[in-house]
């Protein structure tokens, strides 16, 4: 990447590697996010348990996640953690990587639309993003969910609003899929009608809110309400908003309704 972090890396953080050199009782590595580092990993940071030959656990070359054990900030020494970085945790960071790589691909596109290199677009607009929201790729997503956030940015609109653009031609926001059920029953004799109401009411708000809402016959009481939405707790808190104004409607003519989740 062209981008890369100032200073130096905090204790406990995550660091992407590329392994520079192999020696009997260590490893050098140049830190792929900051500008001109190296750290160190001691034989024993590499792999729990005992280690016969350290270049079966890594090679010159090989790109690494690593944590950060210790940072001697007058002396520059980074001491750094193979083996204490889970599966998970290097997926984790793998991932952040790649999306940053990809929103500066993002932002390269956008400039040469106007005729701007990567590194100018740096300056007018992408340090700005990084400094207000932590990571181009964190800016670019607000801007998918809410672009009046970034619009407020102090930086010339037309490189803004030609990012949005561009932002929202390479990026689909994420979506999540939550399920539940919805028990409505009445005993009046026009109960069919009643709950035909009380289902157009939910769906009715979720049209209102732009929600993402589909309700689905299963056998009777049952409905099935299949959501759609940025994340988990807002589609959980959809299909509850949805759900209450079904059952307010349907308890309000003398029946029954539950969510069954």
């Amino acid at each position: 990447m062209f981008y890369k972090k100032p200073g130096i890396p905090d204790e406990s953080e995550l660091v992407l590697c590329t392994v520079k050199k192999v020696l009997f009782h260590s490893v050098f590595a140049s830190l792929d996010e900051y500008k001109n580092l190296d750290g160190m990993i001691h034989i024993s940071e590499v792999s729990p348990g005992r280690i016969r030959n350290i270049r079966d656990f890594v090679k010159e070359g090989k790109t690494i996640v690593c944590k950060v054990l210790r940072v001697n900030r007058e002396k520059g020494q980074i001491d750094l953690s193979l083996r204490r970085v889970s599966s998970s945790m290097k997926k984790k960071k793998s991932n952040e990587y790649k999306q940053e790589q990809r929103a500066e691909r993002i932002l390269e596109i956008t400039g040469k639309k106007m005729k701007i290199d990567l590194e100018t677009m740096y300056k007018n607009i992408g340090y700005e993003i990084i400094e207000n929201f932590g990571s181009l790729y964190d800016g670019f997503m607000l801007a998918l969910k809410d672009e009046e956030k970034i619009k407020k940015l102090k930086v010339d609109e037309k490189y803004l609003n030609l990012l949005i653009e561009t932002i929202k031609e390479n990026i689909k926001p994420p979506e999540v899929t939550k399920s539940a059920i919805l028990a409505l029953k009445t005993l009046l004799p026009d109960g069919i009608d009643i709950i035909k109401l009380s289902l157009k009411e939910a769906l009715g708000l979720a049209k209102q809110k732009k929600y993402n809402v589909k309700i689905s016959y299963i056998s009777a009481p049952k409905y099935k309400i299949d959501v759609k939405a940025e994340e988990y707790k807002k589609a959980d808190n959809i299909i509850k908003e949805i759900s209450d104004a079904a059952i307010k409607l349907i308890e309000k003519n003398k029946g029954q309704g539950q969510l069954i989740e």
